[in-house]
């Protein structure tokens, strides 16, 4: 039930200095978001490298104002993509992006959003690398898609996100689990409304289990975003009934969390990918991350009590 308060509150400029300002956030925040800085976030990258892993990196910073803002934004992802190539680690890390942060809710916003992540998918591409564009609240998804369709006439290696928590997604998996495709799955965490979305998280389970298995047998390329044991076991057996070996799909799961999990995946011969997010701008980021799980709440709440 604490779910929906939390998502509201990650849209509260209140609530966003008060927990700023908390003697423990900082401790909480270190565990999710990688660092602030390009420089920052590099060592990590070479880290999961060296362990097995790979990375989706994420600029972290939604909620813009101005077309400024969200040529900024472009130019933070143009940044890392120069500094991976000089350290040739172009293959081991992807972007994933917002089109919110690219200014797609301004005047002209689907244009201007196309026209910023263009160049970050252009320059990607350069090094060997691909684009993820991560799905958001589901008044947004017709412009991401279309964004989508059309990057993929020049990049088809271009991949998007779908969420199990919304009606629409199983239509949208079979239109999307064609050859050449990347699509990552997500169960979704922006507060829905009850006409559009499941509420009930055994639902919203079920629902990640049918995407599953309409991407599997599709000829696409699967990303499954889950720390869900009992849902990566799932579709472990979902990948064998299709016939795919390991590198036919992969997993992704979030920096901070489960990491003895990433790298026993890794170890089995799984593509094992971290979604990894860095930037000075998390705090919408950061409250998603709470409200996707209690233990997260409750080990927030220990932080400030002890730091208090």
């Amino acid at each position: 039930m604490l779910g929906p308060v939390i998502l509201a509150a990650s849209r509260s400029d209140t609530m966003r200095r008060f927990i700023s300002a908390a003697p423990g956030t900082k401790q909480v925040v270190d565990r999710f978001i990688a660092g602030e800085t390009v420089e920052q976030v590099v060592p990590i990258v070479k880290d999961a490298a060296g362990k097995g892993l790979e990375v989706t990196l994420d600029v972290v910073g939604e909620d813009i104002t101005t077309p400024e803002q969200a040529a900024a934004a472009r130019d933070a992802y143009l940044e890392l993509i120069g500094r991976l190539k000089e350290l040739g680690l172009g293959t081991k890390a992807e972007m994933s992006v917002k089109l919110s942060m690219f200014g797609q809710s301004l005047d002209g916003g689907h244009e201007l959003a196309l026209a910023n992540v263009r160049p970050v998918v252009e320059a990607a591409a350069v090094i060997g690398t691909t684009v993820t564009l991560d799905a958001e609240d589901h008044t947004t998804l017709d412009s991401m898609f279309t964004i989508h369709e059309e990057l993929r006439k020049d990049f088809p290696q271009t991949g998007c996100v779908i969420q199990a928590y919304l009606f629409r997604t199983e239509d949208d998996a079979r239109r999307l689990a064609a050859a050449g495709s990347r699509v990552r799955i997500v169960k979704g965490a922006y507060k829905e409304p009850a006409s559009v979305a499941y509420q009930d998280r055994a639902e919203i389970d079920k629902a990640f289990v049918r995407v599953i298995k309409i991407l599997m047998d599709g000829q696409g390329y699967p990303m499954i975003g889950s720390h869900d044991p009992r849902l990566i076991a799932i579709t472990q057996e979902l990948g064998r009934k299709a016939g795919r070996k390991l590198d036919e799909y992969e997993f992704q799961m979030l920096y901070g969390i489960r990491s003895d999990e990433q790298i026993r995946l890794a170890a089995e011969g799984h593509r094992m990918r971290v979604y990894t997010a860095y930037g000075t701008d998390w705090y919408g980021y950061f409250m998603r991350r709470l409200a996707e799980k209690p233990a997260n709440l409750l080990f927030f709440g220990r932080s400030i009590l002890t730091k208090g």
